[in-house]
């Protein structure tokens, strides 16, 4: 089931989410209700708090659905290590039409459970490493505007509380 997704000013996306207890059929739900809305949000990445679930729980799909097996599934994902860094602009579902150049780590190794609550070390980089840091980020309340310089996020803000005020927000 598609559902919507939240906004930036949203408080659960500033929040810490929850780390799941167990695989369950409901988390089975939200993983499918969150793949659904990924997809057809066009998103390549998105995190449960973005759909209103306060749990850690994150999506990656670099195709954008055109290849149901490149959909990562993290589960209580722990960032292991972190090296290198990279400077793209990037965008998010809770930020529409707003990008910014955001500094992200080349590479990464992440643990996390998959789908079938199975542990897996996943070492990433480039586009993949940026996708899987900007999701565990909405895992721990981090949006990509708080990476930002303290003056390109001012700028961001007022932007959308011009938006807001338009009602087009």
């Amino acid at each position: 089931m598609r559902r919507p997704i939240l906004r930036y000013g949203d408080p659960l996306l500033h929040q810490k989410a929850a780390p799941v207890a167990a695989i369950t059929p409901a988390i089975d739900g939200l993983i499918e209700d969150m793949r659904e809305t990924m997809h057809v949000a066009a998103g390549v990445g998105l995190a449960a708090p973005q759909i209103g679930e306060s749990l850690q729980v994150c999506l990656v799909d670099l195709s954008a659905g055109r290849r149901p097996d490149q959909l990562l599934v993290l589960i209580n994902p722990d960032v292991v290590e972190r090296d290198g860094m990279q400077l793209k602009e990037e965008g998010c579902l809770s930020l529409p039409g707003i990008e910014a150049t955001v500094p992200r780590p080349w590479r990464l190794t992440v643990r996390a459970l998959d789908r079938d609550g199975d542990l897996r070390e996943i070492r990433a980089e480039g586009l993949l490493a940026r996708a899987i840091q900007h999701e565990v980020d909405h895992l721990n309340g981090i949006l990509f505007l708080d990476r930002l310089r303290p003056v390109y996020r001012w700028a961001i803000t007022r932007r959308i509380s011009r938006l807001r005020r338009a009602g087009k927000w």
